[in-house]
């Protein structure tokens, strides 16, 4: 099988303003590609450039998938590991727009086999609900919110926190008197406090039964999480501190964190993805799958992940109901309610509605 062809499409969802510790975000800056083989399938892939976590935005995703297109064509699709290995070969780094190129393989690959992608990895369905985010606003707001999504069948709620430690303990306290304590409860600082911030908000914490916290503190000050972690009881899961599996390792190898979160815009996709799961099970340490803001198709795609990865426990994949103000997917995950599901089409599942992508910036390579 050949590559032939590969198109790109600049995949800006409108949404409402979401906003977390290290900014706000009023599109989903995403990119989607189609890879045409000789074999008469095509393979999809999509990212969502977060530029305050990973440094990549929509514009440099685009720049490199074109370069990554002319790298790529006319060279066998199936043989993954040879062909994402000549991405990292001419750019380091870059994991957001990697990691739809990792998804398109893939996608490919599962089509060609005729399976579903979870039983291309040898996994088996599972029964999987999300939470859903709120970002930050004053405790107020937070509480009124929470206790609509509560009214509307959130079975758990992720709290976007980072700010001062005394805020940000308030607007749990707050959502707490709104909730009550049966509901779950995880907060993400998105490295938001110093280490003296987070010891001060994770024991403040500590009274409203918190599932756990994501990345308190910057990257930088790794090595201060093992201590960190004596300080409090609840419990720290490392998410920007985890873009691949030598950082797992690393950080497992150090009793740094109790869990972690795993993002294929920061691992590059699905193959780091599944390494990363495979060393935190091996040391004991329970993942999340997570994202930025992806549509309905990339989500797909994680629960195809989540299926083939019995250690991954907790999901976040709320990101298209955070917002979005446009749904172009068809196929793709399908929510009842919370709970999630997938169909048994082959590979991912999922596409972009032609006439939406009609109206997107497009390049043919």
């Amino acid at each position: 099988m050949k590559i032939t062809e590969i198109e790109i499409y600049r995949l800006s969802i409108p949404m409402e303003p979401f906003v977390i510790a290290t900014g706000t975000m009023d599109y989903a800056q995403n990119t989607f590609i189609r890879i045409y083989t000789d074999a008469n399938i095509y393979g999809v892939g999509e990212c969502s450039a977060f530029p305050m976590i990973v440094g990549e935005t929509q514009d440099t995703c685009l720049v490199l998938a074109r370069d990554f297109a002319k790298i790529w064509k006319g060279r066998d699709p199936l043989a993954i590991e040879e062909r994402l290995a000549e991405l990292d070969l001419y750019i380091a780094g870059n994991k957001t727009i990697k990691s739809a190129f990792d998804m398109a393989l893939y996608d490919l690959a599962a089509k060609h086999a005729g399976l579903p992608l979870y039983q291309f990895l040898k996994g088996t369905k599972r029964e999987i609900t999300t939470d859903i985010t709120l970002g930050i606003a004053s405790p107020e707001e937070m509480a009124l919110k929470a206790k609509r999504l509560q009214d509307e069948g959130a079975v758990m709620l992720k709290v976007k926190l980072g700010k001062e430690p005394k805020t940000d303990i308030a607007r749990i306290r707050e959502i707490r008197k709104a909730v009550g304590f049966e509901m779950p409860i995880r907060v993400d600082a998105n490295q938001g406090w110093s280490y003296a911030g987070a010891i001060e908000a994770l024991q403040g914490l500590e009274p409203f039964k918190i599932q756990f916290c994501e990345q308190p503190m910057r990257t930088w000050d790794d090595e201060y999480l093992p201590q960190l972690r004596t300080e409090t009881i609840v419990p720290v899961m490392a998410d920007e501190s985890v873009y691949s599996h030598h950082d797992a390792e690393r950080l497992c190898k150090a009793d740094a964190c109790d869990y972690i979160n795993i993002k294929f815009s920061k691992s590059g996709g699905i193959q780091e993805a599944l390494k990363i799961n495979h060393i935190a099970a091996e040391y004991g340490i329970t993942c999340m799958i997570g994202g930025m803001l992806e549509s309905r198709l990339a989500l797909a795609a994680k629960v195809h992940f989540a299926y083939a990865a019995p250690n991954v426990k907790f999901f976040d994949l709320d990101t298209c109901m955070v917002g979005h103000l446009e749904d172009p997917v068809i196929g793709g995950i399908q929510y009842d309610g919370y709970k999630i599901h997938i169909s048994d089409q082959i590979g991912i599942g999922a596409d972009i509605d032609q006439g939406f992508l009609d109206r997107c910036e497009k390049w043919i390579i």
